[in-house]
């Protein structure tokens, strides 16, 4: 709306909104805040109108009369991780697609931050993503507000809460059965760090896919906390061995590069002495050399399927307890670990 001359615009109104649309202040209302039906007619006029005038809804008015605000939470436990960026990037947009707004928290680990972080969203936030791998399923239950829809990212599924998770298990067995298939006949193991709930499925599926494909057969295990040095720490110890290993797999690509690097430098080739295997297909994963086999998640995805899937909570509360389905991922073959057609190289005598 335009002010005199000498004063500024006026902000439009809705009763502005609905003049010009030609309809009622609860029409407009209906379309704002999406309460009811509204024909599509109708929605253009208002929603041409909107644009015509500039008119932003308030907000905070509005939450008063909706009970909603339009913003959602997102906490994660460590921000300056690569793969977040995508998932942030993923949620936003979905989020943006429905007219919601992203407020992003960290989680320290220090239960009585994190509760003053989550009493601050409470009240500000129509529903909360958490990602919190380290943490039981009763902590969580302590943490979370009871009363604020929620979605669990990666996080064990017995948490009575609605879970979204990576297919961990099904991945590193799709790894493994690569790796059985390339001839190989020992495969070490990185894992991540103890409790996360992404490594210790990893864990689990390497120790099934042994027990599987290499029945009998001990295979050298490193415990590692997804840090590159923690990688080429264990390449060094499995290098070191008086039988090294022929194939590693490790629970993420910052420590599968670091085990390469230990190999080359104890005079190991890859993948004709040892075949090695990451996850997560972060860039780097493409621009090593010879270039990372690993396991693709397509993390923007898995944002968009978590925030939609919390508006389905925010508005259907009988979903609540819907079955958690895992995101599917995909074995990326590239040459650290050769092929069913370039068999490991014969243990040098």
């Amino acid at each position: 709306m335009e002010g005199n001359n000498n004063g500024p615009r006026r902000a439009a109104t809705v009763k502005d909104v609905a003049r010009a649309a030609g309809v009622s202040i609860a029409s407009v209302s209906r379309v704002i805040n999406g309460t009811g039906p509204v024909a599509q007619a109708t929605r253009r006029r208002v929603t041409d109108a909107i644009a015509r005038l500039h008119y932003v809804p308030h907000q905070g008015a509005a939450s008063l009369v909706t009970r909603r605000h339009g913003v959602v939470g997102l906490l994660l436990p460590e921000l300056h991780a690569g793969m977040y960026a995508k998932l942030i990037r993923g949620i936003e947009d979905a989020a943006r697609r429905h007219g919601r707004h992203l407020l992003v928290c960290n989680l320290t680990g220090d239960a009585a931050r994190d509760a003053a972080t989550l009493t601050t969203l409470t009240g500000r936030v129509d529903g909360l993503l958490l990602m919190a791998p380290h943490r039981h399923e009763e902590a969580l239950a302590e943490l979370l507000p009871g009363d604020v829809p929620a979605v669990l990212l990666n996080t064990r599924a017995d948490s009575g809460r609605n879970v979204l998770t990576v297919d961990n298990y099904g991945a590193v067995m799709e790894v493994m059965r690569h790796l059985k298939r390339c001839g190989r006949r020992v495969v070490a193991h990185i894992a991540g760090p103890a409790g996360n709930h992404d490594a210790e499925e990893r864990v689990r599926a390497w120790r099934d896919a042994l027990a599987t494909y290499w029945p009998g057969t001990e295979a050298p295990f490193f415990r590692g906390d997804f840090e590159q040095e923690s990688g080429r720490a264990a390449g060094q110890a499995f290098a070191a061995s008086p039988e090294p290993p022929d194939a590693i797999f490790a629970a993420n690509d910052l420590m599968a590069a670091g085990a390469m690097r230990a190999l080359a430098d104890a005079g190991l080739a890859v993948p004709e002495d040892v075949a090695v295997v990451g996850f997560d297909d972060v860039p780097l994963a493409s621009l090593l050399s010879p270039a990372l086999t690993t396991v693709h998640v397509d993390v923007e995805s898995f944002g968009r399927c978590a925030l939609e899937r919390l508006l389905r909570l925010t508005g259907e509360p009988a979903l609540a307890q819907e079955r958690c389905e895992p995101v599917p991922s995909t074995l990326v073959v590239r040459e650290s670990c050769g092929s069913a057609a370039a068999p490991a190289r014969a243990r040098r005598a």
